[in-house]
């Protein structure tokens, strides 16, 4: 109790005015935050570039903004890039119920369909990368390539804060409570070195927790998840599967992401060194290099029976 009252005090004493809807990410870059209504919820994301479509599925509690450091690089190697609010967080629909791991995984293929997309490379940081696994899993048809970046999906070590916000009574009134202070120290545990979380990072993260309903769907989203949902589901996962960690990644442990890659038939696992679960943030150079590696060449290494050779890709032109 001494922790939770600790909590409550940083959450309260932290609490103040976010950033302006005129300062939100993208302002100030080269992108345009569009918005679209998919599966009655509206949904706000950015889209750049040409080219075989690589979608970006952002953790809990997170938004596009965290991937302001990967969307140009991509884009710049000669991909559609398209990231994306989902439902419940950053500056998209915040419906109260519509969170689980089924629900999830359809309104992304709903999204394929509103940006007529006929498949795409699906590219997910923790619990986006479990939706992107169940869509593969569900729709293997929609799916070129898998990236899993430190993914959710055979379970995590979540942060106080969310499993007190499960709790009846008190779960809402701690999430009520959400302050800018908290937003930093969530933050900050993401990364090798809490050093590199700036005051602007912070801002943006803290900006959609002041939204009406976030508690709401923060709420909802941790009871209706299931952060273990692909377990016993790896086999069926068809796609070509790059499963990349941060080797410091305190949340979700690198040892699940090496259990993922052996349990997914055609996958490679690789690592980053010095950096934490918000590895595609931390160390943006590394994880853009090799994201783009395998878009243009695919997976390093596969089981034998399933290599292959150096001059083919791993991606299959749209039939239509």
């Amino acid at each position: 109790m001494r922790s939770l009252g600790l909590l409550l005090l940083v959450s309260l004493g932290c609490r103040g005015p976010a950033i302006p809807e005129s300062q939100r990410f993208p302002a100030g870059t080269a992108f345009t935050a569009r918005e679209i209504r998919v599966e009655g919820t509206r949904i706000r994301y950015v889209e750049t570039g040409h080219g075989i479509p690589v979608v970006l599925l952002h953790g809990l509690g997170a938004s596009l903004y965290a991937w302001r450091k990967n969307l140009a690089p991509i884009a710049a190697a000669g991909f559609r890039v398209i990231a994306f609010d989902n439902r419940g967080f950053g500056f998209s629909d915040k419906p109260a119920t519509g969170y689980d791991n089924a629900s999830s995984a359809r309104l992304t293929v709903a999204l394929l369909d509103s940006l007529h997309i006929v498949d795409a490379v699906l590219v997910g940081h923790s619990m986006g990368g479990a939706i992107a696994a169940q869509v593969a899993i569900e729709h293997p048809e929609r799916v070129r390539g898998l990236v899993l970046i430190g993914s959710a999906g055979l379970g995590a070590r979540e942060p106080l804060v969310f499993r007190i916000g499960r709790w009846p009574v008190v779960g809402p009134a701690v999430l009520a409570l959400r302050g800018r202070g908290l937003t930093a120290r969530l933050l900050k545990a993401t990364y090798a070195d809490p050093g590199k979380v700036t005051e602007a990072d912070v801002d943006q993260y803290y900006a959609p927790t002041v939204e009406s309903g976030y508690g709401r769907a923060l709420r909802s989203a941790l009871r209706e998840f299931h952060f273990d949902g692909l377990q016993g589901r790896l086999q069926h996962v068809a796609a070509p599967t790059l499963v990349l960690w941060g080797e410091e990644d305190r949340l979700v442990p690198m040892g699940l992401g090496r259990a993922l890659a052996l349990g997914i038939p055609r996958a490679a696992f690789l690592s980053v060194a010095q950096a934490g679960h918000s590895v595609q943030e931390e160390a943006p150079d590394e994880v853009n290099r090799l994201i783009i590696k395998f878009l243009r060449e695919g997976i390093p290494l596969v089981p034998r029976d399933l290599a292959l050779g150096p001059s083919r890709s791993i991606f299959h032109q749209p039939s239509g």
